[in-house]
């Protein structure tokens, strides 16, 4: 009995990873094929969905950046939509969470994916799963409040860390809302040590239901990055109130397979000719407007340097 368990074992292992290794495709791989499948999380306006008739459409600028990369290869695009809980298994094949300041690994699973595209933020915990391309967006985390809070907007003093300081040291107490496993986790910004009341939804919300989340429980404020809070700020004027920021300066990339470097690279050099030809900001500007009045600079020499 315990030889024929084996044996079954190890074929179920032995099929599992032949589907890993197929699916676990470099460049020349989806040129065969012929297509190059997106991994997309609902975020802001880089992945939105909507429904038409009884038909899920998406949209956005990751949506349009990876279908003009799919051409670029000359490849069909295949949209993959995914969570923020399961998309790292989903292109690696083993999911990862981010656990008392590491990253714990689940069990293997199958490779769905080529590429992540949804906003992803640059954190050195995302670096031990994926290999990031050039940035393409900025972020930062900023602290969001109701208007009706007592906790004013600070005064910039032209130092990111005072500003930091600064914001952390209104905390304390205060009910605060955050969300595990995103770029609005309380442990990368030491938050619990503000001693604040951290608030975590019991129910996994997307980053964007932040803000109507945080105006249903009738917490004070909310962790928020640049993305989401510009969006708010246009759909929720008189609602909301940015305190200051909680992180310094990040910046997006898309994911990929550190098994994948000629497709990274290619995304990369794509990205290199469509920043040059002006392009690229022609279609931030379309899901974007308003990013460019806080991060002209950032855009600017991002055309300089390519």
């Amino acid at each position: 009995m315990k030889s024929k368990f084996i044996t079954r074992l190890l074929i179920i292992l032995l099929g599992f990873m032949s589907v890993t290794h197929v699916m676990a495709r470099d460049l020349a791989d989806i040129k065969e094929e012929g297509v190059l499948r997106h991994l997309g999380v609902p975020y802001a306006n880089f992945v939105s969905q909507y429904e038409e008739g009884n038909k899920v459409n998406h949209s956005g600028l990751d949506i349009e950046l990876m279908q003009n990369f799919a051409k670029y290869l000359g490849v069909e695009y295949e949209f993959v939509p995914a969570q923020w809980n399961s998309v790292f298994g989903m292109l690696t094949g083993r999911n990862g969470l981010f656990v008392d300041n590491q990253v714990v690994y689940g069990e293997p699973e199958p490779i769905v994916g080529d590429v992540i595209a949804n906003g992803l933020t640059i954190l050195d915990w995302r670096g031990e799963m994926v290999a990031f391309s050039d940035d393409y967006f900025p972020s930062a985390v900023w602290l969001v409040a109701r208007t009706d809070s007592e906790l004013a907007p600070i005064t910039p003093s032209g130092f990111i860390f005072d500003d930091i300081k600064m914001v952390k040291g209104l905390l304390k107490d205060r009910d605060i809302l955050a969300m595990k496993q995103s770029c609005l986790d309380p442990d990368l910004y030491d938050l619990y040590a503000t001693k604040a009341n951290v608030i975590l939804p019991n129910k996994q919300l997307q980053l964007n239901e932040m803000v109507p989340f945080l105006l249903s429980i009738g917490a004070e404020a909310t962790l928020l990055d640049v993305a989401d809070s510009l969006i708010a700020i246009d759909k929720w004027p008189n609602a909301i109130k940015i305190i200051g920021p909680i992180s310094e300066e990040q910046r997006m990339a898309m994911g990929f397979r550190k098994d994948s470097p000629e497709l990274r690279e290619s995304f990369n050099q794509y990205l290199k000719m469509i920043r040059a030809d002006g392009s690229y900001n022609r279609l931030v500007k379309k899901y974007y407007p308003t990013v460019f009045h806080y991060y002209q600079d950032y855009f600017n020499q991002a055309v300089a340097r390519h």
